[in-house]
């Protein structure tokens, strides 16, 4: 159930980031509040930001049993502890913010999905 949670945590980063890729005023929930909209050169950043955030939600249902394996198991393993690591980073900077929005809404957020991943990689 824990990787179901992240998965769905996970695509909510994913509506949000098509919602700044599209201009969205939703900058202050990212890069510590620095843009309201984002720039075009920084849009392209998220946009492949975005394919990351759905390739960690596939790992994580992968990890949870609800997807097929795309790489061998040991390899699945070691890329689901090295994603939680990186969402455990991502929720300590989430909570360094500037941004109120991103502190408080976001390293909550992060620090859920992190948490999905530790316990699903260390149980794989």
């Amino acid at each position: 159930m824990t990787a179901i949670i992240g998965a769905v945590l996970l695509m909510l980063v994913v509506v949000m980031s098509v919602a700044l890729i599209f201009g969205a005023p939703l900058g202050a929930f990212t890069l510590g509040g620095r843009f309201k909209v984002f720039p075009a050169k920084l849009r392209i950043v998220l946009a492949a930001q975005l394919l990351l955030q759905v390739f960690f939600a596939i790992v994580l249902l992968q990890l949870g049993g609800y997807m097929s394996l795309w790489f061998s198991h040991k390899v699945t393993k070691v890329v689901g502890i090295a994603l939680a690591v990186y969402l455990t980073m991502n929720c300590l900077a989430n909570l360094a913010s500037k941004s109120k929005k991103e502190k408080y809404v976001m390293t909550p957020l992060s620090a859920i999905t992190a948490f999905c991943y530790w316990v699903n990689a260390l149980a794989f």
